[in-house]
Order: structure tokens, then sequence, then C-alpha cells
């Protein structure tokens, strides 16, 4: 993926294909990687993948908030001229688009959440910290993450136990998820009328299935689709029954 990035002003990002545009957010210490295998596919089927890299550790510790990263993505479509794009989160960026979808609805076509914090989850990144310095402890808070633990790849665990262990990213890693918490937005979601898919993993422990229940309940326009034995990136762990039900979706509605 390497070489597909592009660097326009302060964004990095990927673009490929053309079509609908498909804008997808990776989570907290998530990185572009992480939607490999929907960029292996989507692009072909006449959609336009773009994967912002979102700037969880460069903005300001006053301003490291869902919020801010909801308002440098409007930044981000206004300076592409991205219009009526579905938006896809994983884990916080699946909080980040609704967060957009509240204040920006009338720029996007339909929204698709997954793994997504919002109302509730279990802040793995945050209980880290006291353990930090060891490298095994690390590694089985990464596993946990997921159905399978192989997933977690050392490249995976290495790319966590760093950022653990930078201060700074650690500080805003923290923020993040306390942002994340106090936001919560229950009361809000039935003002969001777009059309939005439920993808969740049947064995998520960080966002468990019940909060996909919740989602489902309080957003208006959305449709709820399971994958079993599968944690919280559904994306990661089972690329092609998740590509099968998004391209379903989206064919269903017409996006």
């Amino acid at each position: 993926m390497t070489n597909q990035i592009r660097e326009v002003d302060q964004y990095r990002f990927v673009d490929v294909g053309q079509g609908q545009p498909i804008v997808l957010l990776h989570g907290l210490m998530g990185t572009l990687s992480n939607f490999d295998g929907i960029l292996d596919f989507f692009p072909d089927k006449g959609y336009r993948i773009l994967i912002p890299d979102l700037p969880f550790y460069s903005m300001s510790i006053h301003k490291t908030s869902v919020a801010s990263l909801s308002k440098y993505l409007f930044r981000f479509f206004k300076r592409l001229s991205i219009n009526h794009a579905i938006l896809l989160g994983n884990s916080l960026g699946g909080h980040v688009a609704l967060m957009h979808a509240r204040d920006y609805q009338e720029f996007l076509s339909g929204i698709v959440i997954t793994g997504s914090s919002g109302l509730y989850e279990n802040n793995i990144g945050g209980n880290a910290a006291p353990n930090r310095k060891n490298y095994q402890y690390i590694k089985s808070k990464a596993e946990e993450v997921f159905y399978d633990p192989s997933i977690a790849t050392k490249e995976i665990v290495d790319s966590v136990y760093e950022t653990v262990n930078d201060n700074m990213k650690l500080i805003r890693t923290i923020a993040l998820a306390k942002s994340a918490i106090r936001h919560n937005m229950a009361k809000e979601l039935t003002s969001i009328g777009l059309p939005t898919a439920i993808i969740w993993g049947k064995q998520d422990v960080v966002t468990p299935p019940d909060v996909a229940e919740e989602f489902h309940k309080l957003l208006p326009n959305s449709d709820l689709y399971w994958i079993d034995k599968c944690g919280h990136a559904p994306m990661m762990e089972h690329p092609t029954i998740f590509n099968d039900l998004l391209i379903g979706w989206l064919h269903e509605r017409e996006l």
C-alpha cells in the first residue's frame, strides 16, 4: 500500500479507483493497511476508495477529540472536492463517521459502521498504559481484539507497543479514548436518517454485540449484519464475508 499513498497539502491518504467514493476511517491504533481487503476488492467494482491517514498523533493536544477529527474530515472532503461519499468507519473511525454524519449529513450518501464506538466500548488502549513496557502483555491485549489471535501479527503488536511507549502518542491515545466516552451519541443517532449498514463481529469484546443491537435500534434507517467467529475488526478478520455483505447492501440500497 505504501506506493499508493498520496499527499496533498497536509493530507496523507490512499485514493484508488473511480466511481462512487467510499471513504474508510481506521480506528485508534489502526493503520491504513487495516482496509487492505476492501482496497483489493472494491476499485474493480465501480467504487473509488479513499483512506485518509487520520491525524490522531499530530493534532494539538487541546484539540485531540472525536469532534476535531470530524472537522478534519470535512476539510479533507472539501480539499479533494468529494461529495455524496459513503463513510465506512471501524472502532473510533465509526464514531467519527457518525459524528460527521450528524453535522454534515447533506454531503453523504450513506454510512457503514463496524465495531464502532459512540455508545460503549472497552478501553483496551487505555488499559494497556500501566503495563506498557511488558511486550507480552501488549501482545495479549492486541490479540483480544480478534476472535483469531493470529490476526494480531508481529507488525500489529509492534505498532501498538510503539504507540503506548511513546509518551506523546499515549497522551493523545488516552485523550481520544476519553473524548469517545464523553461524546456518547445515544441521544443524537435518531437524527441521522442516512442509509446505514452495521456490520459486526459476534465475538467482539471491545464493542460487544449488544452495542450493535443498540445502534440498530437508534439509527432509523439501518440494517444489521453479523459475522460469526469474528472480533472487533471484521474487515480484517473475514474480508471476503465483509466485502460480500457490504457490496450486497450497497446494491440493495442502490448506492
